[in-house]
């Protein structure tokens, strides 16, 4: 039997909702992977609501939860890093650190940064120190991109309307070399009325991926896509493969999450299930 695939899991973590860890775990888990999760920042819930409690990890316990993870050699093992939201400047430049190390002591290791950082609407919600160093540390290490369409415009400085456009933005992004940017939420000058794009961006070009927008705005989204983009990989499927299962779990978590009236999304739907284990299976 192979051994199964690992990932290692930096970003948020809340009691109540999914995003972050919370969202992105789950999909790994039950597709078989092995997942090591680490938070960035413990919370009750996310701002969205009258109250949040909790606050990011301080530095220093962060720096001990990684210096734990070398101690059980999960970076040399691991298949896959992801990053997601970071909440001080401290603790993103300690995962830039850990990260540099990671893939020199592993070099087939695949990195997948979720730049999280704002949205439309929203607009920037971390402060611009830690967008710089997903720009200048983090992102440049990567070999994945999952950053939104109003992320890659902020990272690049410009507005993007057309193919053309964020083609040209995702060399603009300064990825590793050979990386591959998977821009979300893309409604471009041509994208079809009630439809929302995926665009995977490399050096071979460009292919497009569109899924129903629902009527619905839930947190959590973006960071339950790149747990199910993993999941897709590391259950062997190709790359535009793995982004038409992650588009396509990640609806049926916003359906229900529209049936029931919540802004959170919803992981414990039969559909979202099934679709789930079966992939796994």
């Amino acid at each position: 039997m192979s051994r199964a695939k690992s990932v290692i899991s930096i970003q948020s973590q809340v009691v109540h909702g999914h995003v972050g860890n919370s969202a992105a775990v789950f999909p790994m888990l039950a597709v078989g992977m092995e997942v090591a999760p680490i938070p960035t920042v413990l919370l009750s819930n996310t701002p969205n609501y009258p109250t949040v409690r909790g606050r990011s990890l301080p530095a220093d316990l962060f720096a001990d939860l990684l210096q734990g993870v070398r101690e059980r050699g999960l970076p040399e093992r691991a298949d896959f890093i992801i990053t997601g939201y970071i909440g001080s400047v401290e603790v993103a430049e300690l995962t830039a650190d850990f990260i540099a190390e990671a893939k020199a002591l592993n070099p087939g290791l695949i990195y997948l940064c979720d730049p999280v950082m704002g949205d439309t609407g929203p607009g920037l919600y971390v402060p611009e120190a830690i967008a710089a160093i997903f720009r200048d540390r983090l992102l440049p290490m990567a070999d994945l991109a999952t950053p939104n369409l109003f992320e890659v415009e902020y990272l690049t400085g410009q507005p993007i309307a057309s193919l053309q456009a964020l083609s040209a933005a995702g060399q603009g992004l300064r990825l590793a070399k050979g990386a591959q940017l998977i821009a979300t939420g893309c409604v471009l000058e041509d994208t079809a009325k009630g439809f929302l794009e995926t665009v995977i961006v490399s050096g071979e070009g460009a292919s497009r991926h569109a899924a129903p927008q629902l009527p619905v705005a839930t947190s959590g989204t973006g960071d339950l896509f790149a747990g199910l983009l993993t999941a897709g990989l590391g259950d062997g499927k190709p790359l535009p493969e793995a982004v038409e299962f992650a588009q396509r779990l990640t609806g049926l978590a916003l359906a229900r999450a529209a049936e029931l009236g919540t802004r959170e999304v919803v992981l414990s739907g039969v559909d979202f299930r099934r679709a789930l284990l079966s992939a796994g299976a």
